[in-house]
């Protein structure tokens, strides 16, 4: 009898988490609030309460091959940086190949999760449901949450002293679609974060004057690498996270800092941030420019507000300020648990691997999505609802109980020593969280080994972007056409770029021989040492 499963929310963690269900024999049953799929991607007009969507301008902050799901890349057509449509479709796509659709209920709301009365016996749980204002409630065997850390406003107003007396408009970047009404005003932008930088850039085009208030400041980088290439396949690599990971975090920030230095000095735009830390980085090809001509200006937290202006923690004044815009973020909530559930899940810090809540008695409940990492969520969730529907079905086993308490004390210990408390969001170094999710199933790929039977893969593998294919090549849910996604991964970058045919008829001088000999023996000499020391660390 298949084992049934619960999976709360129809968007990227949903999807996949319905899908890697039907791969492993269980029988899902997805519970979608709105009509639609596709959770945040799914853009709307107006702005619906409870519902946060993408603004209209919106494009992705992670390129294409760093983005897509393991066994379904984009369409070589598309651009590598792509519009929240193109990826609404794609998911929309993805849904329609797999056979996902006929798995989801959609306008039914879930408004409670509740232990079986023998959960300690069947781990089961019960879930109850609203559709078109009929409640049901349904056993299940396991429950997957995939709602996500986007479904709570965070709208401080009781940080800013003043607040209260301020009579300009105000609104939460759930609200902001584009920057129509706020022409020729004085707009003051609360948070440097994605959201952030990106309303701050649009907003300034036609608006009067657009301030950035930051509290921490913000490592500002461009989609595009050297050469033009995406940043994220450049740096997102396997063998750049060894090397990180083998320095001293005081010298690999200052690494870090320098390269970030490179675009232009953060500290002569009031851009660096207090802490070194990766958690203040984001994406944004124009804001530098904008600060340069002066369309936007940075400013420190805010002490406090007047009827019409705002104070600064420097001191300085900004009077005659019409809008602010909180871009202060998101809380997760998950008040359709039970209370000791829920109070154990505040924060993704306390799950096993940022999965599983480790105080059940049975492994029938995760959380897929509640996450940030350094590079693209949607690899990550995949990983993580392999991994979770394969415990469900009995193929992985969790550890005991007080080994998964004590790694969940000893990472809280780490996060503290870095300064960085339980409940404030840490982004996860993307290749090292992918690698750990996938020892857990199965499926991380063995470069020694492979260096041995596929040098070219080895080496594509290593020193290539750590994308998505990598952990299809091997293990469960091995896919035929991994190697081949791997290998080609480079010409679907070029193939939307080449839209003008350039005549390349004249001929290269070529080095000589010896060189090529040379430079050949150099590098494979290197490569085998580096090999080498990675299995030694990572063995």
């Amino acid at each position: 009898m298949e084992r049934k499963v619960a999976i709360i929310g129809a968007g990227v963690s949903g999807l996949a988490s319905i899908k890697c269900c039907l791969e492993e024999g269980l029988e899902p049953t997805c519970f979608e609030k709105n009509d639609v799929i596709g959770g945040l991607w799914q853009f709307t007009d107006i702005p619906e309460k409870g519902r946060t969507n993408v603004y209209r301008s919106v494009v992705s902050n992670t390129s294409k091959e760093m983005t897509c799901f393991s066994d379904f890349p984009f369409p070589e057509s598309c651009p590598n940086y792509l519009h929240h449509s193109l990826v609404l479709e794609y998911l929309k796509d993805y849904a329609k190949h797999f056979h996902l659709l006929d798995c989801i209920q959609f306008k039914t709301t879930v408004y409670s999760i509740r232990k079986h009365p023998d959960f300690t016996t069947t781990g089961q749980w019960v879930v109850y449901t609203e559709t078109n204002g009929k409640q049901a409630s349904t056993v299940f065997d396991a429950v997957m949450i995939c709602s996500g850390h986007y479904t709570e406003v965070n709208l401080p107003l009781d940080s800013f002293p003043g607040f209260e007396n301020f009579k300009g408009q105000y609104m939460h970047s759930w609200e902001y679609r584009d920057p129509k009404g706020l022409e020729g005003k004085k707009v003051l932008i609360l948070g440097a974060g994605n959201t952030g930088g990106d309303v701050a850039v649009e907003v300034s085009r036609t608006a009067a004057k657009v301030f950035l208030s930051t509290r921490n400041g913000a490592w500002v980088l461009s989609r595009m690498s050297k050469a033009g290439w995406p940043n994220d396949m450049v740096f997102q690599t396997r063998f750049l996270s060894f090397i990180q990971g083998l320095l001293p975090v005081s010298i690999r920030d200052k690494l870090l800092a320098k390269k970030f230095n490179q675009w232009f000095n953060h500290k002569n735009y009031g851009l660096i941030p207090i802490k070194s830390s990766l958690t203040y980085v984001i994406i944004n090809d124009e804001l530098p420019s904008c600060i340069l001509c002066g369309s936007v200006v940075v400013k420190p937290n805010v002490k406090k507000f007047t009827e019409t202006s705002a104070i600064f923690e420097d001191g300085t004044v900004e009077e005659n300020i019409d809008v602010v815009i909180f871009t202060t973020g998101y809380a997760a909530s998950f008040l359709f648990l039970e209370e000791s559930v829920r109070n154990v899940c505040k924060s993704s810090t306390f799950l096993y691997k940022q999965v599983f809540p480790p105080h059940l008695q049975k492994p029938t409940l995760a959380f897929i999505g509640f996450i940030s990492v350094t590079g693209s969520i949607l690899p990550a969730v995949e990983l993580q609802a392999r991994w979770v529907t394969r415990v469900f079905n009995g193929s992985n086993k969790l550890p005991p109980m007080n080994r998964m308490m004590n790694e969940i004390a000893k990472q809280k210990k780490r996060l503290l020593k870095k300064g960085i408390s339980n409940t404030e969001k840490k982004k996860e170094s993307f290749v090292h969280y992918m690698d750990e999710i996938a020892v857990c199933i199965g499926v991380k790929p063995n470069v020694p080994l492979l260096l041995l039977q596929d040098p070219k893969l080895a080496l594509k593998i290593l020193f290539g972007p750590c994308t998505s294919y990598q952990y299809r090549l091997c293990g469960p849910g091995k896919w035929e056409k991994a190697r081949n996604a791997i290998l080609t991964q480079w010409d679907r970058v070029l193939k939307p770029l080449k839209t003008r045919v350039i005549d390349n008829s004249s001929k290269r001088i070529k080095p000589p021989l010896w060189k090529k000999i040379f430079h050949f023996t150099a590098f494979l000499g290197t490569t085998i040492f580096i090999i080498l020391l990675y299995s030694f660390y990572t063995s």
